[in-house]
């Protein structure tokens, strides 16, 4: 399984636009740059913006000498104005470098007082704009609490009673607030932020770099309040953005926010921001093949050492494919690593399926959606394992591949044909195939005349004298392949349709439960954990509770749900899932897997420890 994280190991050939986009950073020399690494959901831009900050960290000197600040301002959506949260994290980053290198302190603690008085100052308006409006002394209180928990600190002491006497005033009437203060200008205050700042930048020395992230998955007014603040920042000496965004999503959010523009100035706002727009690479077959071969590696029990030669010598080539090299099974066994069988066997399937991976309209090289194929792919292996289902894992990935790519009709008819079959072959493959290998595939009926499934029938292996029960039994993630002999009766397909809609009843059912036959129960176990398989974050997801049911009712069940437990991404565990599951006869195999898995976070063991000694 591979989790679905940034990573600042380089398995896309990125490293290449990574150093370009820090040399240019270098190369500005202090002077201000924004570059804007644009990209569709999926494309490996935050892996992009790790490959950044790990090339300009190669490149410190005491000429170049670089401040991150990352931030990520759809973590702050719904609990913190994002342009105050990046003013802050600005702040508190130059302060503490400040006194990590015990220079500059007095300034740039001058400008964290300043943003946290643009916090005060945006909640002192809006206290004077809406005081007329609500009950005085609960106004004043609310203000006076959350001025308080902005300035923070003895510092503050001074300026915390101004707008304390200024609360108390909105308390008698809000009067005071409407009062113009002459000292205050909006203007002068932003003009004294930006000088500040740039004051700190100068007696820190350093080029501050502001890497901006997630961008495109925040809503509108979030992204908006995001690229005001960068807009409050930028061209200021010494500073550089690096933004990391869909620019479509952008554009869209700019013109949902600013009513009214047109195409053209929506442009001209994007442009006005980022000085040096960088697309992130399209991958081609090479690159898809090679990420894929590269993913196997990475998952495989060659050590450490192995896996890097591999990675490294893999992408150096990639970046000589423009002189005819290629990657491919052949070149990975050339590089003095003994590779076991099973992992030579994936590297040819990765070879096979590079092609249609690239080219299939609903995956098109996406890196992210290419290994959730994958962690789907691994999964149903696993399945089949538990259950002594005999299943080829080329025949299983092709016919994923149908699964995700094609129309669901021709999944479906390949289904239906198979239920009807005595030996589970498809015998409508045979003539389709056949027509493939002739070209004549525009002849067959929709929609095995379109140009994926030509494509996709013409993979190997065929899979006309395939018995394809086992591929399906293990394959319906909406409904189970049940053939004739082994139907669900009526109680057992209710109650299989109770734990799926509602999976949190689970424990009710259960004295139903028990009174079904085995059969049937792994019948609703297989089905419970396909639907598990799409949990991203494993606490105590409701589906748990259903398929835990079956696993009491049915104490053969509890083996496969523990295997399926065992093989979740390390990075979705959460330690509520450990006392969810405790108190079970296949519980101690899942602890003492999760308990040897390095990746597993600490909390997660620390609550297996608690659990194991009660």
């Amino acid at each position: 399984m591979w989790t679905d994280n940034e990573t600042d190991v380089d398995y896309l050939n990125f490293s290449g636009v990574a150093e370009t986009v820090a040399e240019l950073v270098v190369q500005a020399n202090a002077r201000p740059i924004s570059i804007g690494v644009a990209g569709a959901w999926g494309v490996g831009k935050s892996s992009m913006i790790k490959l950044v900050q790990v090339e300009l960290k190669r490149r410190q000197s005491e000429r170049n000498r670089f401040v991150f600040v990352t931030f990520n301002a759809w973590l702050y959506q719904g609990y913190d104005d994002a342009r105050a949260s990046l003013m802050d994290v600005i702040g508190d980053t130059l302060q503490r470098e400040a006194q990590a290198r015990k220079t500059g302190i007095e300034k740039t603690t001058e400008f964290l007082m300043r943003v946290r008085w643009t916090r005060v100052a945006k909640l002192a308006a809006s206290v004077a704009a809406t005081a007329a409006g609500f009950p005085p002394m609960a106004l004043a209180t609310t203000a006076l609490d959350t001025v308080k928990k902005v300035l923070g600190g003895e510092d503050a002491s001074a300026g915390s009673q101004t707008i304390e006497d200024a609360v108390h005033k909105a308390a008698e009437g809000g009067a005071g607030f409407l009062e113009p203060k002459t000292e205050y200008s909006p203007p002068r205050e932003i003009d004294a932020l930006r000088t500040s700042f740039a004051d700190a930048l100068h007696e820190l020395g350093v080029t501050l770099v502001v890497l901006i992230d997630d961008l495109d998955r925040c809503l509108p007014e979030t992204t908006i309040s995001t690229l005001e603040a960068i807009r409050l920042f930028l061209f200021l000496p010494r500073t550089a953005f690096v933004i990391a965004a869909d620019d479509q999503m952008i554009k869209h959010a700019v013109k949902r926010h600013f009513a009214g523009l047109d195409d053209e100035l929506v442009t001209n706002y994007f442009d006005k921001l980022i000085q040096i727009p960088i697309r992130v690479p399209t991958l081609g077959i090479q690159d898809v093949r090679a990420y894929m071969m590269l993913l196997y590696v990475e998952n495989s029990a060659l050590a450490a050492e192995s896996k890097e030669i591999v990675r490294a010598a893999t992408i150096k080539q990639l970046r000589q494919s423009w002189q005819g090299k290629r990657v491919d099974v052949s070149f990975i066994q050339s590089l003095g690593v003994d590779l076991p069988p099973e992992l030579v066997g994936r590297l040819n399937s990765a070879y096979r399926l590079a092609t249609i991976m690239a080219s299939a309209s609903r995956i098109q090289g996406n890196p992210r959606l290419i290994k959730r194929f994958l962690n789907t792919l691994a999964i149903r292996l696993t399945i089949a394992r538990t259950n002594g289902v005999t299943i080829d894992e080329a025949v299983l990935t092709k016919m994923l591949l149908l699964e995700r790519c094609a129309p669901p009709k021709a999944f479906n008819d390949i289904a239906t044909a198979v239920t009807k079959s005595a030996d589970g072959h498809a015998e409508l493959l045979r003539l389709h195939e056949d027509a493939a290998l002739k070209g004549n595939t525009s002849e067959l009926p929709i929609p095995w005349n379109e140009p994926f499934i030509a494509e996709w029938l013409s993979l190997s292996p065929p899979l006309a004298d395939q018995d394809l029960r086992g591929v399906l039994y293990v394959s319906r993630e909406h409904a189970p392949l049940i053939s004739p002999e082994d139907r669900l009766s009526s109680e057992a397909a209710l109650l299989l349709t109770a734990l799926v809609d509602q999976p949190d009843m689970g424990a009710t059912l259960k004295p139903r439960l028990i009174l079904l036959p085995p059969v049937e129960l792994a019948t609703i176990m297989q089905r419970l954990l396909l639907r598990a398989a799409k949990e991203q974050q494993w606490g105590a997801p409701k589906i748990l509770t259903a398929c835990m049911a079956v696993a009491d009712a049915d104490a053969a069940q509890g083996p496969l749900l523990a295997a399926f437990l065992s093989e979740l991404p390390p990075a979705q565990l959460q330690p509520s899932i450990v006392p969810k599951i405790s108190g079970r006869s296949w519980t101690p195999s899942v602890y003492d897997r999760w308990d040897k898995v390095a990746d597993v976070s600490a909390p997660v063991k620390a609550a297996i420890r608690r659990e194991l000694k009660k």
